[in-house]
């Protein structure tokens, strides 16, 4: 095979993956002055932000809730844009509509007042006291592990441990055999909030009853404020896309990645599927670590993080895309909703077993209910519902996409919801296709499992045990979720940025290939 070598001039760097921890890499990285070549091996950018084709438009079937908005208004403006220029946000003012199947209804709303009298009518006064004090030690978990986990490059151990021991009040939270199960029925008497609460350790890809209590500062990410971003998620990849390209970055998509090659300990570059070759003096891998413990980019890449930088697995998911009208008799649905099953032992039980819950709680994204005005006719949706990923070695589990859609259905009947047309199994995101699109992933969501009281110090940070070689997305410190992402793209191009300098660039060349626009 005749191998083409093409190389950048000035000091350079390539970010394999387009996702949003590597756009945010790249985005730092050139408003410093770097030249950055992004290789992507889907036919757009994005990474897990995903839309698929419906009667209604582009539907979404990737995250769905942007919290933090403070991070991406960050990016842009170090590199001397306004996020406001790029991207549309829409204030949530509703966080998410909570449904059981005993008919009872609750919203949760960014204001602590609202919430207040809100659980006040559902559960009585004394529950919204029991609210309150939850809301306040979450925001003192929440105060003490930010600047020194979340925002730092890498967990400061000494600086965590100060913060938390100034804090009395939340030493029962980090407590090493205390989840967040447990943790939440010390602070509420009601058993439907702790199982509301307990949902927050699924957004990084654990169960309640195996995370860490510390998973219940993630309500406060959340109660600072939601946003829907108008044109659907793939809007906000695109808008940081176009402010990457005004940056000077350049786009390569369908471009999959055979190696990342290295001499003497350093990287040096990457070789695509077709021989192509890039010299670079840095590399930032914005995929899954397991791609580089699995020997994915090359044997030499396999030494760059230890195994517990991506084993355990977290959760994955059955994810169903899709159009349809709502039958007459369904409850009124907002952006963000979740339906409860009623025992959570039925839902998480049968997944640690690698099987299919039996009684799954199951979130729907109503995505064109993100404004006032709820739409007439058809409408997207999309429905989550939590499963296990896949194990190591090859088995003869099967994806039951027939099953997993008829499961939801059926369940979300309960609650006297449905649709017309019943959306088919071709509308459904498997694991195993997930492990396809998002290699050594094994369907895993969320990178590595959090269900361990040290799990957020062993995710890996932004530098590798290989010099030249960066980590960004939701499977590198500070972990899952958009925010999270972006803010772990940051920590990258700081790495390096800060790194010392490397005395032999690569001799100046033109650059082949294409530009990607979305």
């Amino acid at each position: 095979m005749k191998m083409e070598r093409q190389k950048l001039d000035k000091a350079t760097t390539i970010i394999i993956g387009a996702g949003i921890g590597g756009l945010s890499a790249a985005i730092a990285l050139a408003g410093a002055g770097q030249q950055v070549l992004v290789l992507e091996r889907a036919p757009s950018i994005g990474g897990k932000i995903r839309s698929l084709p419906s009667s209604a438009g582009p539907v979404d079937t990737g995250p769905t809730v942007l919290t933090l908005k403070h991070v991406f208004e960050t990016v842009f403006a170090r590199a001397g844009g306004r996020l406001a220029d790029y991207v549309t946000l829409i204030a949530q003012p509703l966080i998410a509509r909570h449904f059981w199947q005993d008919g009872k209804i609750l919203d949760l709303f960014s204001d602590q007042g609202a919430n207040e009298q809100a659980i006040g009518r559902f559960a009585g006064a004394a529950a919204a006291k029991e609210y309150l004090k939850f809301d306040r030690l979450t925001r003192e978990i929440y105060d003490a592990f930010n600047a020194p986990m979340m925002q730092a490059r890498k967990p400061m151990m000494g600086k965590i441990a100060l913060a938390a021991l100034q804090r009395p009040a939340i030493w029962p939270a980090l407590l090493p055999n205390v989840s967040l199960d447990r943790w939440l029925r010390g602070c509420f008497s009601d058993s439907r909030l702790v199982q509301l609460f307990g949902r927050y350790s699924t957004y990084v890809g654990g169960a309640p009853n195996k995370s860490p209590a510390v998973l219940a500062l993630i309500w406060q990410a959340e109660a600072g404020g939601v946003w829907a971003v108008q044109g659907g998620m793939a809007a906000l990849a695109s808008g940081l896309e176009r402010f990457a390209l005004r940056l000077g970055v350049q786009f390569r998509c369908n471009a999959h990645v055979r190696s990342i090659s290295q001499q003497n300990g350093r990287v040096t570059g990457v070789v695509l599927e077709d021989g192509t070759q890039f010299q670079a003096e840095n590399v930032v891998f914005n995929g899954d670590p397991a791609a580089l413990t699995t020997g994915l980019l090359g044997q030499d890449m396999r030494p760059a993080l230890g195994r517990a930088a991506s084993q355990p697995r977290s959760l994955s998911a059955y994810v169903c895309a899709f159009a349809a009208q709502l039958t007459p008799r369904a409850p009124e649905l907002a952006h963000h909703n979740v339906f409860f099953g009623r025992d959570p032992s039925l839902e998480f039980g049968p997944i640690s077993r690698g099987e299919i819950a039996q009684d799954p709680t199951l979130y729907i994204c109503a995505q064109d209910r993100s404004t006032a005005q709820p739409p007439s006719g058809q409408e997207r949706f999309e429905i989550i519902m939590n499963a296990a990923a896949l194990p190591a070695r090859p088995s003869n589990l099967s994806d039951k996409a027939h099953l997993c859609t008829s499961k939801m259905i059926s369940q979300l009947s309960k609650f006297h919801l449905g649709f017309q047309p019943i959306p088919s199994p071709a509308a459904l995101t498997t694991p195993h296709l997930l492990s396809q699109l998002f290699p050594a992933s094994q369907g895993a969501i969320y990178g590595r499992s959090p269900q361990s009281l040290m799990a957020p110090m062993l995710r890996p940070g932004a530098q590798t045990r290989i010099k030249g070689l960066f980590l960004a997305g939701g499977g590198a410190h500070p972990g899952p979720g958009l925010p999270m992402a972006a803010l772990s793209g940051q920590h990258a191009a700081e790495a390096i940025l800060n790194a010392p300098t490397l005395i032999c660039s690569p001799p100046a060349g033109d650059m082949r290939g294409g530009i990607s626009t979305a």
